[in-house]
């Protein structure tokens, strides 16, 4: 893996569904992000731990312990974390210290950018009542993810061994299929009208695995993906721009992702990612 000679400075960086304990988790990318990026204060919306696959098998590795030593090491060294936990996280809401050695756990937050904009920031399982498409279509949809999570994984590795970058079968299966893009977009809606409704700028959320930037009626929807399938996060400018970027084997080695070159590149949607070569 190619590592770039300049860290990416940024004033905030958003992280979430990272699923440390289960085997999807790519945390080689993820540690190499944390180890590259800059920023004074980081969010973490939601699952950065998987409780629902560690009851299911144990999985730890020294990759999984290294990125809550590196997130340990930030918030002592003076950047503001942040942890607002999220579904498969969910036992850390009844946390009753609002702080652990040094990092603020919170349900949700409200960050104000540079350029004044409120966001609100939460996990996003909160709209999943508005996202339902019924029982079988739910279970069938959770059992058909799962799977192709773990041939993905399979895929990769051969990937690996025959000198091609990362792609996400996965995410190209999900978007093959119009259930899962209605979805999507339920739940894009009922984020939107969340922050409508409390009068704010925008929201920034994770939850369903699906890296977004966009203006909607007003209104800023960012969504800053995963560490499963896509391994995005969201950066916040000094200056207050916005930008989704992604940070697997192909990225880092064609150094596309440093954020902010031209300080241009708020708001818009995000260019579709290039099919497996």
């Amino acid at each position: 893996m190619k590592h770039q000679t300049a860290p990416v400075v940024a004033r905030t960086l958003f992280i979430s569904d990272v699923h440390l304990g289960s085997k999807d988790c790519k945390a080689d990318f993820l540690l190499h992000l944390l180890q590259s990026v800059k920023a004074e204060k980081i969010y973490i919306v939601g699952d950065l731990v998987d409780f629902w696959a560690m009851k299911k098998q144990m999985f730890w590795p020294a990759k999984h312990h290294e990125i809550i030593q590196s997130l340990l090491a930030k918030a002592q060294s003076g950047v503001e974390v942040i942890y607002i936990p999220g579904n498969h996280d969910g036992a850390m809401r009844k946390y009753r210290h609002p702080n652990v050695a040094s990092i603020r756990i919170q349900r949700k937050a409200i960050h104000t950018t540079a350029a004044g904009k409120r966001l609100l920031v939460l996990h996003g399982d909160e709209f999943d009542e508005q996202v339902y498409l019924g029982r079988w279509l739910h279970f069938i949809g959770d059992k058909l993810y799962y799977f192709l999570l773990a041939l993905n994984r399979h895929v990769n590795r051969m990937r690996k061994w025959t000198g091609r970058y990362y792609w996400s079968l996965s995410s190209y299966v999900k978007g093959q299929f119009a259930k899962a893009e209605l979805a999507i977009t339920r739940f894009r809606e009922a984020a939107i009208q969340e922050a409508k409704k409390r009068g704010l700028d925008g929201i920034v959320c994770g939850h369903i695995h699906q890296p977004d930037l966009r203006m909607e009626n007003g209104i800023i929807y960012a969504n800053d993906g995963d560490w499963v399938e896509h391994c995005s996060a969201l950066v916040e400018s000094e200056t207050g721009e916005l930008e989704l970027m992604y940070w697997t084997d192909a990225e880092i080695a064609s150094a596309s992702t440093s954020a902010f070159p031209d300080k241009n590149v708020v708001l818009t949607e995000p260019e579709k990612r290039p099919q497996a070569a």
